[in-house]
């Protein structure tokens, strides 16, 4: 069996939640696309990531069914991971910092996979969501051809201090239906609003966001070694 760590992203104040993020620090053990998307699969995170170079931050990304060119919360976790000052990813050069508990990434919004922000009108009615089938992902405002149909409700615990209550429903059919933490529809949020968010997602994970000049977002976000 390949080796691999599993890191728990964008946990709670006290450590609790968080997603859980497989990665593979050595991945010239496999080298081949068809080999790491089988593995990503096998191990059923929301993704799975290959280092394919520890000290230039050189890394690839996969969910169980498909190979992704950026994700938020893989960033984060193998940027803490492997603390780096940035990360190479198919979709561009991410950076990257330590700051206490938290670790940071600096992103474009337009690098996350597209998906519909629908906004509810209290944090009680998106706690209250079910897992929306696909036809109701079509009812909630996803485009009828926009790929696997990702839904991400959002609704302000207090807007004067940018607390946000969401959750994410990927819709790929991969056996992920709703995400714990999703780190680039959180960049995609921030950027629509244009001001600093903190995000409490799924069962209770948090992630900080803060917009930057010229089209960057700041990520941010606790990460804890599992095993």
């Amino acid at each position: 069996m390949t080796d691999y760590d599993v890191l728990r992203v964008f946990c709670g104040p006290r450590g609790g939640y968080g997603n859980e993020l497989g990665v593979v620090r050595d991945g010239s053990v496999l080298p081949e696309r068809e080999d790491r998307q089988a593995l990503a699969a096998k191990l059923g995170f929301s993704e799975t990531v290959f280092v394919d170079d520890p000290e230039r931050g050189v890394i690839d990304i996969y969910a169980p069914s498909v190979r992704l060119p950026f994700a938020g919360h893989p960033c984060v976790g193998t940027a803490w991971l492997l603390d780096v000052p940035e990360l190479v990813t198919p979709a561009g050069v991410v950076g990257a910092r330590q700051d206490g508990e938290f670790c940071w990434i600096e992103a474009r919004a337009e690098w996350a996979p597209p998906r519909t922000l629908r906004q509810y009108g209290s944090a009680a009615e998106v706690d209250a969501l079910e897992v929306p089938s696909p036809g109701e992902r079509s009812e909630m405002g996803a485009p009828p051809g926009e790929a696997w149909g990702r839904i991400y409700a959002w609704a302000w615990e207090d807007e004067s201090a940018g607390r946000v209550r969401a959750r994410a429903f990927p819709g790929r059919g991969d056996g992920i239906d709703e995400d714990e933490a999703t780190g680039a529809a959180a960049l995609l949020l921030t950027e629509q609003l244009g001001r600093a968010l903190n995000i409490t997602q799924g069962a209770g994970s948090q992630m900080l966001t803060a917009p930057q000049p010229g089209g960057w977002v700041e990520l941010g976000g606790r990460v804890y070694l599992e095993r």
